[in-house]
């Protein structure tokens, strides 16, 4: 008897050109933006910046898809961990 996965799970592995769906859309905002620049400030210098930056960006989204870990902005567990209340009166300034 065949499995089938659960139809959400096969969503969030969804790519869309190599990127997952999130860094998509970011790839296509940064393109339609582009593109309204271009076409109110028309010039070759313009054009060049935005494929280059587009193209840049791109790259940098293709690597942040294949290797997520650099991203950690926070550590990711908390400096004390209790079951205790916390209550106005506990409250302490560091």
């Amino acid at each position: 008897m065949k499995k089938f996965e659960v139809y959400k799970n096969i969503r969030k592995r969804a790519m869309i050109f190599g990127l997952p769906v999130s860094l998509f859309s970011l790839m296509m905002v940064s393109i339609v933006a582009s593109l309204l620049v271009i076409i109110f400030s028309f010039g070759p210098g313009i054009i060049l910046g935005a494929f280059i930056l587009n193209s840049c960006l791109y790259i940098v989204l293709i690597r942040l898809a294949k290797n997520p870990q650099p991203i950690q902005l926070t550590y990711p567990f908390p400096k004390i961990i209790t079951n205790k209340k916390v209550t106005l009166f506990d409250y302490e300034e560091d």
